[in-house]
């Protein structure tokens, strides 16, 4: 299940994307407008500061922007930072791969076989949607 940080974090970034003069937000306006805590949308603002995503401007005229053109920011870059793991299942996972304690034969799992199928499927989309398809700018 999505967590409330990764479907807020995309909702904030969809809002700054739209923006047609791309200068800084407040995020008071981005958490009134997505009705979105204000302290939990700073925790998420900050991350995707951290992570390369977003650039801040502090003072008058101050807030968050894109760093990127939203047509550059790949969904698989987003839910990584956001979400962690694109898999269900840590032994399927390309960045965060673990082998499973119960498991003593990977390529006989049947679990193995579906969640490799549903990690590229997932992949496929989050590769090839980007923030700019996500707001139509």
């Amino acid at each position: 299940m999505l967590s409330k940080k990764t479907k807020y974090g995309i909702k904030a970034l969809t809002f700054l994307a739209r923006q047609e003069n791309k200068e800084p937000v407040q995020i008071a306006t981005i958490s009134k407008s997505e009705n979105i805590s204000l302290k939990f949308l700073e925790s998420i603002l900050l991350t995707l500061k951290k992570n390369g995503i977003l650039g801040s401007k502090k003072g008058k005229g101050g807030g968050y922007y894109l760093l990127k053109d939203s047509s550059e920011i790949q969904m698989t870059t987003v839910m990584r930072i956001l979400e962690g793991p694109i898999s269900m299942v840590p032994c399927v996972s390309l960045n965060f791969y673990e082998k499973c304690d119960d498991c003593p034969n990977e390529n006989a799992c049947s679990v193995h076989k579906l969640m490799l199928q549903v990690r590229d499927s997932t992949l496929q989309i989050f590769r090839h949607t980007t923030l700019a398809d996500l707001c139509m700018c």
